[in-house]
């Protein structure tokens, strides 16, 4: 049996057959819109009479170099009689003549991005005949214009704008602002004058033959499928090139044969609120292109029920029947034609992040879809744009236009941000401290930025990756942030950035989109989303419900921990110690710890960061009152505290070079004892060197060789603890001991540390509820885990590191150079700091967590990178029995939906 090419709009029971019932089968195999005009057909909606070429076709027609497959010709023509016989017209006959448009149409909506031909079978003749037939004149040349305007710029790839040009001449000379206006004479020449043009860009004569109308139409409907904006919206929106597109030949039917005719798009919800009501736009007398290539000013579809009020109201009726068929808002296309309506498509319509919770909320309520399909219909990157400012599109779309789009980097934090330069953060804090709004640029961040990036609106940087410093403070704080754009040029000499030719100095304004990574010159209008959005709360309540993975934030502070309760953590998965040493009260103190030889020296110190820590604790506590805290003693190396040693060699070299030049004596003595000073912590920083600092002398390395130090921090925990429990606080402690690797480590740091906590619940006379664990960061420590586990109540993947020691390979130098080419080649599927290697790191996670329980079946085990708050690392970590995910409280929200998905996808499956 021949293979089948060619499906009738009424035959959709066919395709199902063939492809073994599966709609979404059906949608890939006829295409988003062939489907649809099929389904249309079957449920009595009015439709024009037509059929659909399939995507195996298109694929066929690729995959032989162009070539059309075996068969489909003939039966396109076979169709068309059919058609013929439907309508009681002939294509290509002059005496009654059959016109009809070339859709493209694939499995998923790409708007705009291939071709569409309308009006085929026109030429003189069948011109002529149409004439006869309607007596309108202008109307007939109307439509030929444009079948000789898209056959040029589709079919032959001729530059739209110089038939634009030719209506714009017409226009001016006739004295008229719209085409509607322009006369049959005038549309009579205008086409004779396309006609032209086409044969001078393409060296041939417009065919008049229909049928070589039609072949050629649909073979470049097929080719669009492989055209650059069709490829570039498929990268964009994730979605497969090895699908193709059908076409769809449809019966015209016109929408500019008076004013008893029109043509619009709508929706039957709105696109932008999600509230219940249709809108969309018309045009009396036109065609579908007039409605969006914004050419002639719309009218609301409102208008249409005063205008043609019978129309109107069964326009609502398709509208709620659509609706309730598709379960799901619809984007619709429409033609009236001497006051007949006919629906062109219909489709699941494009939405905001706020219309889609409501959408999803209000048709849970309604009955039309569950509380749990709601919540799969909620995308977790949607609820990303409730945490934070936006820019508007017309705001972007604006910037564009004159040229305010600077440069694109690593969309590491998601929002906008509109701010005066500010080259460090210092500079950042005192101008935010005047009340200035300031963004942060630096070539990359260090943890003794971080108060410039509190005080910032928002963070750019030249160099670093998806987990670099910047990136996880930016996260953690919720400030938008654009990274690794290495196509800053920032001079600090002269206090300037350079990029795309343009100068931005320090104080000039500047606008950054850290959700699409992009880097404006100016202030960008932002509109500012609210996350207390009633529909928003709804579906997560819904989504806590079907969740069975817990999620956690990481936070360091009382107010991160009170707002990471607010959007729904429960508890703190990671409170990084480290952060709370960069204080301008507690520095001097670490740097006296660091820098003294002397043990005396070294406990006054930790005696005096003692109180800081211990009420830094007290807050975490109260705000987290009865859910756990699970705090990592100091992680970094101890340099990370202390200057860089390239910037002290330079100061060194300055003062040097001021005391050959000093005037008194009093300048000399002064230099002198500056020199002494700096030499002295040089000295230290240079004792303190590593060539591999990752993976040197930190974390429980570190408590080992200076047990003072986490001895004091565990002190400072547990006297917390006490504390606000005698305030009537239920306080759940975890200290986590980082980066071990053998179990012996952790042996001998938990023994330690563990007497000390005893000693101070002794000295309180409380006991509370603790837990001691640790970080898996190493490959060896997953492997070893059922060891760990002796000495462990808790692990917590530190999937940062951990896939940094797995792959071997540096985050920040990957991210900024070869990593991105990985991804483009395909060498790697994602970037695996932004998403967890399943088959590398997920492995590792999968043996330390049997192994594991396998000595301690109630081990707790949770993950505390940054991929805690990543979809698709969540759907990963609840496949694996996770019994949480921890990320930075802004994406807690993202989190708990990202779970309820994996867990409903979970149970699907099964």
């Amino acid at each position: 049996m021949a293979k089948k090419w060619v499906y009738f709009f009424d035959e959709v029971d066919k395709a199902e057959e063939y492809l073994g019932g599966n709609w979404e089968d059906v949608r890939g195999f006829l295409g988003g819109k062939g489907a649809n005009l099929a389904e249309m057909t079957r449920i009595g909606v009015p439709v024009p009479h037509g059929f659909t070429i399939t995507t195996e076709a298109c694929n066929a027609y690729l995959d032989s170099k162009e070539t059309i497959p075996e068969g489909m010709w003939d039966q396109t023509k076979e169709a068309l009689k059919m058609v013929e016989e439907a309508t009681g017209k002939n294509f290509g006959d002059p005496e009654n003549p059959l016109l009809v448009s070339c859709r493209s149409g694939a499995k998923f909506s790409m708007p705009g991005m291939m071709d569409t031909v309308l009006n085929i079978g026109l030429n003189d003749e069948t011109a002529k005949g149409m004439i006869k037939l309607n007596g309108d004149e202008r109307f007939v040349y109307d439509s030929y214009r444009r079948l000789v305007q898209m056959f040029g710029s589709v079919v032959m790839e001729v530059t739209d704008e110089i038939f634009e040009e030719v209506l714009t001449e017409t226009r001016a000379k006739a004295g008229v602002e719209t085409d509607s206006e322009l006369s049959a004479d005038e549309w009579k020449k205008i086409t004779n004058k396309f006609k032209v043009i086409f044969k001078k860009q393409t060296g041939r004569d417009f065919p008049a033959d229909p049928y070589k109308q039609l072949q050629m139409a649909t073979e470049a409907v097929f080719k669009s499928w492989n055209g650059k904006r069709a490829i570039d919206y498929r990268n964009a929106a994730d979605i497969p090139h090895d699908l193709g597109t059908a076409v769809n030949i449809v019966t015209m039917v016109f929408g500019n044969m008076g004013d008893d005719s029109a043509t619009g798009v709508a929706m039957t919800r709105n696109g932008s609120t999600g509230e219940k009501h249709i809108e969309g736009d018309y045009l009396v007398n036109a065609q579908g292109e007039d409605v969006v290539a914004g050419t002639r000013l719309t009218n609301d579809i409102l208008q249409l029920k005063d205008e043609m009020p019978s129309v109107y109201s069964e326009f609502e009726q398709i509208s709620e029947k659509l609706e309730k068929h598709y379960r799901d808002m619809q984007d619709v296309e429409f033609t009236i034609e001497k006051g007949k309506l006919w629906m062109l498509q219909t489709r699941d319509g494009k939405r905001t992040a706020q219309a889609a919770v409501r959408i999803a909320v209000d048709m849970a309520k309604e009955g039309l879809i569950t509380r749990k399909e709601a919540v799969l219909r909620v995308a977790p990157e949607q609820v990303d744009f409730f945490l934070h400012p936006q820019f508007s599109l017309e705001a972007t779309q604006a910037a564009r236009k004159k040229g305010q789009l600077l440069a694109y980097g690593l969309n590491v934090s998601p929002g906008a941000a509109i701010g005066v330069v500010a080259l460090d953060a210092d500079l950042t804090e005192e101008w935010a401290k005047d009340g200035k709004e300031v963004i942060m640029v630096r070539p990359e961040t260090k943890p003794d930025d971080v108060h410039g990036m509190l005080a910032s609106q928002g963070i750019l940087t030249s160099r670093g990756g998806r987990t670099s410093h910047a990136a996880l403070v930016a996260r953690q704080f919720g400030k938008p942030a654009v990274v690794g754009v290495s196509k800053l040029e920032i001079d600090m000499g002269k206090r300037h950035i350079i990029v795309k030719n343009s100068i931005i100095h320090e104080g000039d304004w500047i606008s950054i989109d850290g959700t699409a990574g992009e880097v404006y010159s100016g202030k960008l209008k932002t509109v500012v989303p609210d996350i207390e959005d009633p529909y928003l709360m709804k579906i997560l309540s819904w989504a806590d419900s079907f969740r069975t993975l817990g999620v956690w934030a990481n936070a360091d502070y009382p107010d991160d921990a009170r707002r990471a309760r607010k959007y729904g953590a429960e508890g703190i998965g990671l409170c990084r110690t480290e952060h709370m040493f960069f204080d301008a009260e507690r520095l001097p103190h670490i740097h006296k710890m660091i820098m003294t030889d002397l043990p005396i020296e070294r406990r006054e110190a930790l005696d005096a960061l003692l109180p800081f820590q211990r009420d830094d604790f007290a807050g975490l506590f109260r705000a987290m009152d009865g859910l756990p805290v699970i705090t990592r003693l100091i992680d970094p190396p101890l340099h990370e505290f202390l200057p860089n040693h390239i910037d002290l060699m330079r100061e060194l070299t300055d003062l040097k070079l001021r005391l050959q030049h000093a005037g008194t004596l009093e300048d000399v003595d002064d230099l002198l004892e500056q020199i002494r000073k700096k030499e002295r912590i040089l000295k230290r920083v240079e004792s303190l060197r590593e060539d591999n600092p990752m993976l040197g002398l930190r974390g429980v390395r570190l408590g080992i060789q200076i047990p003072e130090l986490t001895i004091m921090q565990v002190r400072a925990i547990f006297e917390a603890a006490c504390i606000v429990t005698k305030e009537g606080v239920e306080v759940h402690p975890e200290v986590m001991i980082p980066l071990t690797s053998h179990a012996n480590e952790l042996k001998v740091q938990r023994e330690i540390l563990e007497s000390e906590a005893k000693k101070v619940m002794e000295e309180q006379g409380i006991e509370v509820d603790y837990k001691f664990g640790t970080m898996i960061e190493i490959p060896r420590a997953a492997l070893t885990a059922d060891q760990m586990a002796e000495y462990a109540s808790f692990i917590s993947f530190g999937t940062n590191d951990l896939t940094q020691t797995t792959f071997g390979i540096s985050r920040d130098d990957a991210e900024a150079g070869f990593l991105i080419q990985y991804m483009e080649d395909g060498i790697l599927p994602d970037n695996p700091f932004a998403t967890i290697d399943p088959d590398g790191v997920g492995v590792l996670m999968e043996i330390a967590i049997k192994k594991g329980r396998s000595v301690n079946p109630d081990l707790e085990c949770g993950i505390c990178g940054e991929h805690g708050g990543d979809p698709k690392s969540i759907a990963l970590c609840h496949k694996l029995g996770l019994d949480y995910v921890s990320c930075s409280t802004f994406r807690v929200p993202i989190a708990r939906l990202a779970a309820a998905h994996a867990a409903l996808r979970d149970t699907k499956e099964k």
